[in-house]
Protein backbone atom coordinates (compact mmCIF):
# COMPACT_ATOMS: atom_id res chain seq x y z
CA UNK A 1 0.00 0.00 0.00
CA UNK A 2 1.35 3.39 -0.97
CA UNK A 3 0.75 6.42 1.21
CA UNK A 4 -0.25 10.00 0.57
CA UNK A 5 2.41 12.61 1.23
CA UNK A 6 2.64 13.96 4.77
CA UNK A 7 5.75 16.12 4.27
CA UNK A 8 7.49 18.13 1.58
CA UNK A 9 10.53 15.92 1.17
CA UNK A 10 8.63 12.69 0.58
CA UNK A 11 6.74 14.32 -2.27
CA UNK A 12 9.77 16.01 -3.81
CA UNK A 13 11.84 12.82 -3.70
CA UNK A 14 9.19 10.66 -5.38
CA UNK A 15 8.25 13.35 -7.87
CA UNK A 16 11.88 13.50 -8.94
CA UNK A 17 12.31 9.72 -8.99
CA UNK A 18 9.21 9.20 -11.16
CA UNK A 19 10.01 12.19 -13.39
CA UNK A 20 6.35 13.31 -13.37
CA UNK A 21 7.17 16.97 -13.98
CA UNK A 22 4.83 18.26 -11.28
CA UNK A 23 5.84 21.78 -10.16
CA UNK A 24 6.10 22.80 -6.50
CA UNK A 25 6.26 26.17 -4.74
CA UNK A 26 6.58 27.19 -1.11
CA UNK A 27 4.61 30.37 -1.86
CA UNK A 28 0.94 29.35 -1.88
CA UNK A 29 -0.48 32.86 -1.55
CA UNK A 30 -2.05 32.66 -5.04
CA UNK A 31 -4.62 30.25 -3.60
CA UNK A 32 -6.08 33.14 -1.62
CA UNK A 33 -6.51 35.41 -4.63
CA UNK A 34 -9.92 36.27 -6.06
CA UNK A 35 -10.98 35.19 -9.54
CA UNK A 36 -13.67 36.95 -11.56
CA UNK A 37 -15.61 34.92 -14.11
CA UNK A 38 -18.17 36.98 -15.97
CA UNK A 39 -19.87 38.94 -13.23
CA UNK A 40 -19.13 36.41 -10.49
CA UNK A 41 -16.30 36.79 -8.00
CA UNK A 42 -14.76 33.60 -6.63
CA UNK A 43 -13.24 34.62 -3.29
CA UNK A 44 -10.29 32.22 -3.51
CA UNK A 45 -8.80 29.54 -5.75
CA UNK A 46 -10.00 26.53 -3.74
CA UNK A 47 -13.06 24.40 -4.49
CA UNK A 48 -14.94 21.53 -2.88
CA UNK A 49 -15.59 19.15 -5.76
CA UNK A 50 -18.93 17.46 -6.37
CA UNK A 51 -18.99 14.58 -3.88
CA UNK A 52 -22.25 12.67 -3.94
CA UNK A 53 -23.52 11.64 -0.52
CA UNK A 54 -26.37 9.34 -1.65
CA UNK A 55 -28.20 10.70 1.37
CA UNK A 56 -31.22 12.54 0.02
CA UNK A 57 -34.83 11.58 0.67
CA UNK A 58 -36.65 9.00 -1.43
CA UNK A 59 -38.18 11.81 -3.49
CA UNK A 60 -34.82 13.53 -4.02
CA UNK A 61 -34.71 16.32 -1.44
CA UNK A 62 -31.65 17.14 0.68
CA UNK A 63 -31.87 15.25 3.99
CA UNK A 64 -30.13 15.47 7.36
CA UNK A 65 -26.74 14.12 6.31
CA UNK A 66 -26.88 16.25 3.15
CA UNK A 67 -27.38 19.42 5.18
CA UNK A 68 -24.68 18.40 7.65
CA UNK A 69 -22.18 17.80 4.84
CA UNK A 70 -22.79 21.12 3.10
CA UNK A 71 -22.74 22.94 6.42
CA UNK A 72 -19.24 21.57 6.99
CA UNK A 73 -18.16 22.52 3.46
CA UNK A 74 -19.55 26.05 3.87
CA UNK A 75 -17.72 26.55 7.18
CA UNK A 76 -14.49 25.29 5.63
CA UNK A 77 -13.68 28.40 3.64
CA UNK A 78 -13.49 27.20 0.03
CA UNK A 79 -14.50 29.88 -2.44
CA UNK A 80 -16.42 27.36 -4.55
CA UNK A 81 -18.74 24.52 -3.61
CA UNK A 82 -19.45 22.36 -6.65
CA UNK A 83 -22.76 20.87 -5.55
CA UNK A 84 -23.15 17.15 -6.12
CA UNK A 85 -24.82 15.20 -8.93
CA UNK A 86 -28.50 16.12 -8.99
CA UNK A 87 -30.81 14.17 -11.28
CA UNK A 88 -33.12 15.96 -13.70
CA UNK A 89 -35.09 12.84 -14.70
CA UNK A 90 -36.38 10.24 -12.27
CA UNK A 91 -35.13 7.27 -14.31
CA UNK A 92 -31.70 8.89 -14.48
CA UNK A 93 -31.03 8.70 -10.73
CA UNK A 94 -27.91 6.72 -9.81
CA UNK A 95 -29.40 5.46 -6.54
CA UNK A 96 -32.69 5.71 -4.65
CA UNK A 97 -31.38 8.59 -2.52
CA UNK A 98 -29.72 10.66 -5.20
CA UNK A 99 -30.85 14.27 -5.17
CA UNK A 100 -33.50 15.04 -7.78
CA UNK A 101 -34.50 18.62 -8.59
CA UNK A 102 -38.02 19.23 -9.85
CA UNK A 103 -40.89 21.58 -9.14
CA UNK A 104 -41.95 19.53 -6.10
CA UNK A 105 -38.48 19.52 -4.51
CA UNK A 106 -37.52 23.08 -5.47
CA UNK A 107 -38.23 24.67 -2.08
CA UNK A 108 -35.96 22.14 -0.35
CA UNK A 109 -33.12 23.10 -2.67
CA UNK A 110 -33.79 26.79 -2.01
CA UNK A 111 -33.40 26.18 1.72
CA UNK A 112 -30.22 24.15 1.15
CA UNK A 113 -28.58 26.91 -0.89
CA UNK A 114 -29.66 29.56 1.62
CA UNK A 115 -28.07 27.53 4.44
CA UNK A 116 -24.79 27.23 2.53
CA UNK A 117 -24.67 30.94 1.74
CA UNK A 118 -25.58 32.05 5.26
CA UNK A 119 -23.08 29.69 6.85
CA UNK A 120 -20.29 30.85 4.55
CA UNK A 121 -21.00 34.51 5.29
CA UNK A 122 -21.25 33.93 9.05
CA UNK A 123 -18.12 31.81 9.33
CA UNK A 124 -15.85 33.31 6.67
CA UNK A 125 -17.25 36.68 5.72
CA UNK A 126 -18.30 35.68 2.19
CA UNK A 127 -20.81 33.54 0.35
CA UNK A 128 -19.19 30.70 -1.59
CA UNK A 129 -20.05 30.28 -5.27
CA UNK A 130 -22.34 27.25 -5.47
CA UNK A 131 -22.72 25.37 -8.77
CA UNK A 132 -25.34 22.60 -9.13
CA UNK A 133 -24.40 19.51 -11.13
CA UNK A 134 -27.31 18.49 -13.38
CA UNK A 135 -27.09 14.84 -14.41
CA UNK A 136 -28.54 11.77 -16.05
CA UNK A 137 -26.72 8.64 -14.86
CA UNK A 138 -27.14 6.64 -18.05
CA UNK A 139 -25.53 3.18 -17.78
CA UNK A 140 -25.25 3.67 -14.00
CA UNK A 141 -28.93 4.45 -13.44
CA UNK A 142 -30.35 2.66 -10.38
CA UNK A 143 -33.43 4.70 -9.43
CA UNK A 144 -34.92 1.95 -7.26
CA UNK A 145 -31.64 0.36 -6.17
CA UNK A 146 -31.38 -2.21 -8.97
CA UNK A 147 -29.49 -1.54 -12.21
CA UNK A 148 -31.66 -0.06 -14.96
CA UNK A 149 -29.05 1.12 -17.46
CA UNK A 150 -29.81 3.54 -20.23
CA UNK A 151 -26.83 3.59 -22.57
CA UNK A 152 -25.57 5.47 -25.60
CA UNK A 153 -24.07 2.32 -27.12
CA UNK A 154 -22.86 -1.13 -26.11
CA UNK A 155 -19.29 -1.15 -24.87
CA UNK A 156 -17.49 -4.53 -24.70
CA UNK A 157 -14.82 -3.11 -22.39
CA UNK A 158 -17.43 -2.80 -19.66
CA UNK A 159 -19.88 -5.51 -20.65
CA UNK A 160 -17.51 -8.24 -21.85
CA UNK A 161 -19.56 -11.43 -22.38
CA UNK A 162 -22.78 -9.87 -21.00
CA UNK A 163 -23.82 -7.01 -23.28
CA UNK A 164 -26.65 -4.80 -22.13
CA UNK A 165 -29.79 -5.48 -24.21
CA UNK A 166 -30.20 -3.28 -27.28
CA UNK A 167 -33.49 -2.09 -25.80
CA UNK A 168 -31.46 -0.11 -23.26
CA UNK A 169 -29.73 1.89 -26.01
CA UNK A 170 -31.54 5.21 -25.91
CA UNK A 171 -33.02 6.69 -29.08
CA UNK A 172 -32.21 10.09 -30.51
CA UNK A 173 -35.70 11.17 -29.48
CA UNK A 174 -35.00 10.16 -25.89
CA UNK A 175 -31.74 12.14 -25.95
CA UNK A 176 -33.73 15.14 -27.16
CA UNK A 177 -35.84 14.79 -24.00
CA UNK A 178 -32.72 14.47 -21.86
CA UNK A 179 -31.49 17.75 -23.31
CA UNK A 180 -34.80 19.39 -22.48
CA UNK A 181 -34.58 18.05 -18.92
CA UNK A 182 -31.03 19.34 -18.47
CA UNK A 183 -32.10 22.77 -19.68
CA UNK A 184 -35.08 22.64 -17.34
CA UNK A 185 -32.77 21.61 -14.51
CA UNK A 186 -30.66 24.70 -15.17
CA UNK A 187 -33.74 26.89 -14.92
CA UNK A 188 -34.71 25.25 -11.62
CA UNK A 189 -31.16 25.61 -10.30
CA UNK A 190 -31.29 29.35 -10.86
CA UNK A 191 -34.71 29.54 -9.20
CA UNK A 192 -33.26 27.66 -6.23
CA UNK A 193 -30.54 30.29 -5.79
CA UNK A 194 -27.53 28.44 -7.16
CA UNK A 195 -24.90 30.64 -8.82
CA UNK A 196 -24.63 28.32 -11.77
CA UNK A 197 -25.26 24.91 -13.27
CA UNK A 198 -22.92 22.17 -14.41
CA UNK A 199 -24.32 20.20 -17.35
CA UNK A 200 -22.52 17.09 -16.16
CA UNK A 201 -20.43 15.35 -18.82
CA UNK A 202 -18.03 13.11 -16.96
CA UNK A 203 -17.32 9.68 -15.48
CA UNK A 204 -19.21 7.73 -18.13
CA UNK A 205 -22.67 8.96 -17.22
CA UNK A 206 -24.94 9.45 -20.23
CA UNK A 207 -23.65 12.78 -21.53
CA UNK A 208 -20.05 11.66 -21.06
CA UNK A 209 -20.62 8.29 -22.74
CA UNK A 210 -21.84 10.08 -25.85
CA UNK A 211 -18.41 11.71 -26.27
CA UNK A 212 -17.05 8.31 -27.33
CA UNK A 213 -20.10 7.16 -29.31
CA UNK A 214 -18.04 6.71 -32.48
CA UNK A 215 -20.04 3.66 -33.56
CA UNK A 216 -23.50 5.09 -32.81
CA UNK A 217 -25.75 5.99 -35.74
CA UNK A 218 -27.90 9.10 -35.96
CA UNK A 219 -27.63 12.67 -34.72
CA UNK A 220 -25.76 11.81 -31.52
CA UNK A 221 -23.06 9.49 -32.83
CA UNK A 222 -20.15 9.22 -35.21
CA UNK A 223 -18.73 12.66 -35.89
CA UNK A 224 -17.28 14.88 -33.18
CA UNK A 225 -20.06 17.39 -33.76
CA UNK A 226 -22.68 14.67 -33.21
CA UNK A 227 -20.97 13.10 -30.19
CA UNK A 228 -20.84 16.47 -28.43
CA UNK A 229 -24.33 17.54 -29.53
CA UNK A 230 -26.16 16.83 -26.26
CA UNK A 231 -23.62 18.76 -24.21
CA UNK A 232 -23.39 21.70 -26.58
CA UNK A 233 -27.13 22.05 -27.18
CA UNK A 234 -27.96 21.64 -23.48
CA UNK A 235 -25.49 24.38 -22.62
CA UNK A 236 -26.85 26.60 -25.39
CA UNK A 237 -30.40 26.06 -24.12
CA UNK A 238 -29.41 26.69 -20.51
CA UNK A 239 -27.75 29.96 -21.43
CA UNK A 240 -30.84 31.04 -23.34
CA UNK A 241 -33.29 30.24 -20.54
CA UNK A 242 -31.22 31.56 -17.62
CA UNK A 243 -30.09 35.09 -16.79
CA UNK A 244 -26.80 36.54 -17.99
CA UNK A 245 -25.30 36.46 -14.48
CA UNK A 246 -25.99 32.73 -14.07
CA UNK A 247 -22.94 30.53 -14.74
CA UNK A 248 -23.39 27.67 -17.20
CA UNK A 249 -20.53 25.19 -17.01
CA UNK A 250 -19.67 21.49 -17.16
CA UNK A 251 -17.61 18.97 -15.26
CA UNK A 252 -15.98 17.55 -18.33
CA UNK A 253 -14.25 14.23 -18.90
CA UNK A 254 -11.42 15.02 -21.30
CA UNK A 255 -9.91 11.51 -21.22
CA UNK A 256 -11.53 8.14 -20.49
CA UNK A 257 -8.46 5.89 -20.50
CA UNK A 258 -9.95 3.38 -22.95
CA UNK A 259 -8.78 2.76 -26.53
CA UNK A 260 -10.64 3.94 -29.61
CA UNK A 261 -13.52 3.51 -30.42
CA UNK A 262 -14.61 3.23 -26.78
CA UNK A 263 -12.78 6.10 -25.15
CA UNK A 264 -12.76 9.88 -25.53
CA UNK A 265 -9.49 11.79 -25.51
CA UNK A 266 -7.40 9.08 -27.20
CA UNK A 267 -5.98 8.77 -30.70
CA UNK A 268 -7.66 6.33 -33.13
CA UNK A 269 -4.53 4.16 -33.33
CA UNK A 270 -5.38 1.75 -30.51
CA UNK A 271 -3.30 3.42 -27.79
CA UNK A 272 -4.50 4.80 -24.48
CA UNK A 273 -2.29 7.87 -24.17
CA UNK A 274 -4.08 11.18 -23.67
CA UNK A 275 -4.71 12.90 -27.03
CA UNK A 276 -5.92 16.48 -26.45
CA UNK A 277 -7.13 17.41 -29.94
CA UNK A 278 -10.84 16.52 -29.59
CA UNK A 279 -11.15 17.79 -25.99
CA UNK A 280 -9.42 21.04 -26.97
CA UNK A 281 -11.83 21.48 -29.91
CA UNK A 282 -14.78 20.93 -27.57
CA UNK A 283 -13.49 23.39 -24.98
CA UNK A 284 -12.99 25.94 -27.74
CA UNK A 285 -16.56 25.43 -28.98
CA UNK A 286 -17.93 25.82 -25.45
CA UNK A 287 -16.00 29.05 -25.07
CA UNK A 288 -17.56 30.32 -28.31
CA UNK A 289 -20.96 29.42 -26.83
CA UNK A 290 -20.31 31.66 -23.83
CA UNK A 291 -18.95 29.16 -21.29
CA UNK A 292 -16.20 30.77 -19.24
CA UNK A 293 -15.29 28.10 -16.66
CA UNK A 294 -15.03 24.31 -16.82
CA UNK A 295 -14.26 21.64 -14.23
CA UNK A 296 -11.83 19.13 -15.75
CA UNK A 297 -11.58 15.43 -14.88
CA UNK A 298 -10.43 12.12 -16.37
CA UNK A 299 -11.17 8.40 -16.06
CA UNK A 300 -14.08 6.41 -14.70
CA UNK A 301 -14.56 5.89 -10.93
CA UNK A 302 -16.42 2.62 -11.58
CA UNK A 303 -13.88 1.03 -13.90
CA UNK A 304 -10.43 2.65 -13.73
CA UNK A 305 -10.41 4.82 -10.60
CA UNK A 306 -6.61 4.88 -10.57
CA UNK A 307 -6.97 7.29 -13.52
CA UNK A 308 -9.84 9.25 -12.03
CA UNK A 309 -8.74 9.58 -8.40
CA UNK A 310 -5.37 7.94 -7.69
CA UNK A 311 -5.54 5.97 -4.45
CA UNK A 312 -3.30 4.54 -1.76
CA UNK A 313 -5.62 1.56 -1.38
CA UNK A 314 -8.50 0.58 -3.62
CA UNK A 315 -10.47 -2.21 -5.25
CA UNK A 316 -7.45 -3.52 -7.21
CA UNK A 317 -3.72 -3.03 -7.52
CA UNK A 318 -3.19 -0.02 -9.75
CA UNK A 319 -1.02 -0.60 -12.85
CA UNK A 320 0.97 2.58 -12.18
CA UNK A 321 2.31 4.65 -9.31
CA UNK A 322 -0.49 6.93 -8.03
CA UNK A 323 1.63 10.03 -8.56
CA UNK A 324 1.76 9.26 -12.28
CA UNK A 325 -2.02 9.32 -12.35
CA UNK A 326 -2.08 12.68 -10.58
CA UNK A 327 0.45 14.01 -13.09
CA UNK A 328 -1.63 12.82 -16.06
CA UNK A 329 -4.67 14.77 -14.86
CA UNK A 330 -2.84 17.95 -13.85
CA UNK A 331 -0.44 18.10 -16.78
CA UNK A 332 -3.27 17.23 -19.16
CA UNK A 333 -5.40 20.03 -17.71
CA UNK A 334 -2.51 22.44 -18.20
CA UNK A 335 -2.15 21.29 -21.81
CA UNK A 336 -5.80 22.11 -22.46
CA UNK A 337 -5.44 25.47 -20.73
CA UNK A 338 -2.61 26.26 -23.12
CA UNK A 339 -4.86 25.35 -26.06
CA UNK A 340 -7.76 27.55 -24.86
CA UNK A 341 -6.09 30.04 -22.50
CA UNK A 342 -9.14 32.25 -21.96
CA UNK A 343 -11.22 29.42 -20.49
CA UNK A 344 -10.97 29.23 -16.69
CA UNK A 345 -10.30 25.66 -15.56
CA UNK A 346 -10.73 23.83 -12.27
CA UNK A 347 -8.42 20.86 -11.75
CA UNK A 348 -9.11 17.46 -10.14
CA UNK A 349 -7.26 14.49 -8.65
CA UNK A 350 -5.14 16.32 -6.06
CA UNK A 351 -6.19 14.48 -2.89
CA UNK A 352 -3.42 11.88 -3.21
CA UNK A 353 -0.87 14.70 -2.97
CA UNK A 354 -1.71 15.06 0.72
CA UNK A 355 0.02 18.01 2.37
CA UNK A 356 1.79 18.79 -0.92
CA UNK A 357 -1.51 19.57 -2.68
CA UNK A 358 -1.51 23.33 -1.94
CA UNK A 359 2.09 23.69 -3.10
CA UNK A 360 1.61 21.77 -6.34
CA UNK A 361 -1.67 23.43 -7.29
CA UNK A 362 -0.35 26.90 -6.41
CA UNK A 363 2.61 26.29 -8.73
CA UNK A 364 0.28 25.26 -11.57
CA UNK A 365 -1.91 28.33 -11.05
CA UNK A 366 1.13 30.62 -11.00
CA UNK A 367 2.36 29.00 -14.22
CA UNK A 368 -1.03 29.43 -15.92
CA UNK A 369 -1.83 25.69 -15.91
CA UNK A 370 -5.33 26.12 -14.45
CA UNK A 371 -7.21 28.61 -12.29
CA UNK A 372 -8.82 26.84 -9.31
CA UNK A 373 -7.72 23.78 -7.34
CA UNK A 374 -10.56 21.28 -6.86
CA UNK A 375 -10.51 18.94 -3.85
CA UNK A 376 -12.84 15.90 -3.85
CA UNK A 377 -12.25 13.18 -1.25
CA UNK A 378 -10.38 15.77 0.81
CA UNK A 379 -13.66 17.63 1.32
CA UNK A 380 -15.19 14.54 2.98
CA UNK A 381 -12.21 13.97 5.27
CA UNK A 382 -11.05 17.53 5.85
CA UNK A 383 -13.88 20.00 5.17
CA UNK A 384 -11.90 22.92 6.63
CA UNK A 385 -8.91 22.33 4.34
CA UNK A 386 -9.32 25.73 2.69
CA UNK A 387 -9.20 27.69 5.94
CA UNK A 388 -6.11 25.78 7.05
CA UNK A 389 -4.39 26.46 3.72
CA UNK A 390 -5.29 30.14 3.70
CA UNK A 391 -5.01 30.96 7.40
CA UNK A 392 -2.47 28.45 8.72
CA UNK A 393 -0.17 28.22 5.73
CA UNK A 394 -0.89 24.64 4.73
CA UNK A 395 -2.68 21.37 5.41
CA UNK A 396 -2.22 19.38 8.60
CA UNK A 397 -0.96 15.83 8.15
CA UNK A 398 -3.25 14.60 10.92
CA UNK A 399 -6.35 15.76 9.01
CA UNK A 400 -5.67 14.80 5.37
CA UNK A 401 -7.56 12.14 3.44
CA UNK A 402 -5.43 8.99 3.35
CA UNK A 403 -6.94 7.87 -0.01
CA UNK A 404 -8.06 4.54 1.46
CA UNK A 405 -11.22 4.33 -0.71
CA UNK A 406 -13.49 3.46 2.23
CA UNK A 407 -15.90 6.26 1.32
CA UNK A 408 -16.31 4.73 -2.13
CA UNK A 409 -16.63 1.26 -0.63
CA UNK A 410 -19.67 2.43 1.35
CA UNK A 411 -21.20 3.95 -1.79
CA UNK A 412 -20.66 0.82 -3.88
CA UNK A 413 -22.26 -1.23 -1.10
CA UNK A 414 -25.43 0.86 -1.22
CA UNK A 415 -24.77 3.18 1.72
CA UNK A 416 -24.24 6.89 2.27
CA UNK A 417 -20.53 7.69 1.86
CA UNK A 418 -18.36 9.83 4.06
CA UNK A 419 -14.96 9.66 5.73
CA UNK A 420 -14.67 6.61 7.94
CA UNK A 421 -11.27 7.74 9.26
CA UNK A 422 -11.68 11.46 10.01
CA UNK A 423 -15.45 11.52 10.58
CA UNK A 424 -15.70 8.15 12.24
CA UNK A 425 -18.48 8.89 14.72
CA UNK A 426 -20.89 9.41 11.84
CA UNK A 427 -19.52 7.08 9.17
CA UNK A 428 -17.87 4.16 10.94
CA UNK A 429 -21.29 2.73 11.89
CA UNK A 430 -22.33 3.02 8.25
CA UNK A 431 -19.15 1.30 7.11
CA UNK A 432 -19.80 -1.56 9.53
CA UNK A 433 -23.41 -1.81 8.36
CA UNK A 434 -22.78 -1.81 4.62
CA UNK A 435 -19.27 -3.23 4.34
CA UNK A 436 -19.30 -5.81 7.10
CA UNK A 437 -16.58 -4.73 9.47
CA UNK A 438 -14.33 -2.13 11.03
CA UNK A 439 -11.41 -0.55 9.24
CA UNK A 440 -8.19 -2.48 9.86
Amino acid sequence: MSKVYTDKNSFLNENSALNTGLPYTDDISVLGEELTVGGTVFKNRLACQAMEGCDGTADGRPDGLTRRRYGRFAKGGAGTIWFEATAVMKEGRANPRQLYINENSLDSFKRQVEEIKKTGMRENGFEPVVIMQATHSGRYSRPDGTPKPLIAYNNPIFEKESPIPESAVVTDEYLDRVGEALIGGARLAEKAGFDGVDIKCCHRYLNSELLSAYTRKGRYGGSLENRTRLLRESIKGAKEICSDKFIVSSRLNVYDGFPYPYGFGVAPDGGTEFAPSEPAWLIGELYKAGVRILNITMGNPYFNPHVNRPFAAGPYTAPEEPLKGVARVLNGTAELKKAVPDMKLICSAVTYLGTAAPNVTAAFIKNGGFDIAGFGRTAFAYPDFANDILKKGGMQASKICIACSKCTEIMRSGGTPGCVIRDSETYMPLYKKYCGGAVK
